[in-house]
């Protein structure tokens, strides 16, 4: 990590990179994005050759906005590490404490109260529990999730799917009443439609020859 960081720092210096050296936390946003969401797609490729390329990609971005931190003096790589680390530590007291949890419930429901208690006793609102940069799809079964929503069994979740998209009136509300409904319907089947989708966009823009139409 260290090379990588030094060579984030020659990339910013005076006679370094000019592009790199143009860049702040706001303009590489987009790029965490992108290159997370590429890690996501090595995963389902299954090349795990592909995987490690692409997490070093998520981690250049780590060590990119660490540099940058340290240049403007509000924290350094260090402190990016120091904080996961006991982070880590604190939310596992069933490992590093003495407190007891046998399942993956007992371990989530632990989690979100040490969350609670760091934020000095007060619940995080829901709009702070799911990130505004998650997709779409995934952001509506997140907030379904929170909102209580039952999961449908698999036919009535079907039918409820299909009974919105033909009965959904033809504006941009009734198209997000249809797509909420299928995210519904793939939550009773234990399918995560964010996943689900990429995978379909991914074999439909692979299929494509070589020399498609841009689209417009």
């Amino acid at each position: 990590m260290q090379e990588l960081l030094d060579i984030m720092r020659r990339l910013r210096a005076p006679d370094g990179c000019p592009w790199d050296r143009e860049q702040t936390h706001e303009t590489l946003r987009p790029y965490l994005l992108e290159e997370a969401a590429e890690a996501a797609d090595a995963v389902a490729s299954g090349n795990r050759l592909e995987l490690a390329g692409e997490l070093g990609d998520v981690l250049l971005q780590v060590a990119f906005h660490s540099v940058i931190a340290e240049e403007e003096g509000t924290f350094v790589y260090a402190d990016v590490e120091r904080s996961i680390v006991d982070k880590m530590v604190r939310r596992h007291p069933h490992v590093f404490g003495d407190v007891t949890a046998d399942t993956s419930a007992q371990v989530l429901s632990n989690w979100e109260a040490i969350k609670t208690a760091e934020q000095g006793g007060k619940p995080r609102s829901a709009a702070d529990r799911v990130p505004a940069a998650l997709g779409a799809l995934a952001r509506e079964a997140q907030a379904q999730k929170l909102a209580g929503w039952a999961k449908l069994p698999e036919d009535a979740g079907r039918l409820a799917a299909l009974s919105a998209l033909e009965t959904a009136p033809p504006t941009e509300a009734g198209v997000a009443q249809a797509l909420a409904a299928v995210v519904a319907w793939s939550r009773g089947l234990g399918i995560d439609p964010e996943v689900a989708l990429r995978a379909r966009t991914h074999a439909v823009l692979a299929a494509l020859p070589d020399h498609a139409a841009d689209p417009a």
